[in-house]
């Protein structure tokens, strides 16, 4: 299976980047074909509206969504990982899906989709507005949930080491 996976932390060592990466490397370990693309270190800038692309052409800007759009229309599978920032996904990562209009009409076919997010608090409360934007835009996208891993109690870089996480990345990425 041919899978994009999709990180929106714009810190290096990041905690949702690692198990990014250990999502990554579970699906190699199932024979998987896995294409990674760092948006919080990418060049995307924010949808203008314009509608050139009428939801199914190629969109004006040229930055680096162009890097990740036709691994986006092959994956059978995307896996968006990402820390919570205001009980959202990051900004970075959000300016990517708001790219995805531009292709909308070839990408809202199934395909399977996976969510990784990491946030400091440790309350399940709060991923209440994560988890219902991950489940909309399943549904506008005709994806199938996947899986879902939601980490609480990770803030500062390294966190993630010595917890539970890892592992369940990695089996989710085998798994999928």
């Amino acid at each position: 299976m041919k899978i994009t996976v999709l990180t929106g932390s714009p810190r290096a060592n990041s905690n949702s980047g690692y198990l990014a990466g250990e999502f990554v490397r579970g699906a190699e370990s199932a024979g998987h074909s896995v294409f990674r693309f760092d948006a919080g270190r990418a060049n995307i800038a924010p949808c203008r509206a314009c509608n050139a692309c009428r939801m199914d052409g190629p969109c004006v800007q040229r930055d680096d969504f162009w890097l990740v759009r036709d691994h986006l229309l092959e994956s059978e599978a995307i896996c968006l990982c990402t820390p919570m920032y205001y009980f959202g996904f990051s900004a970075q990562l959000k300016t990517l899906i708001d790219r995805f209009y531009s292709i909308n009409g070839k990408l809202a076919t199934p395909r399977k989709a996976v969510l990784i997010a990491t946030y400091a608090d440790n309350s399940p409360r709060e991923e209440a507005p994560m988890l219902l934007h991950f489940d909309v835009l399943l549904q506008y996208l005709n994806w199938q949930d996947a899986g879902r891993l939601m980490c609480p109690g990770l803030w500062p870089a390294g966190a993630v080491q010595g917890t539970k996480w890892p592992e369940k990345a990695f089996a989710l990425g085998k798994n999928i």
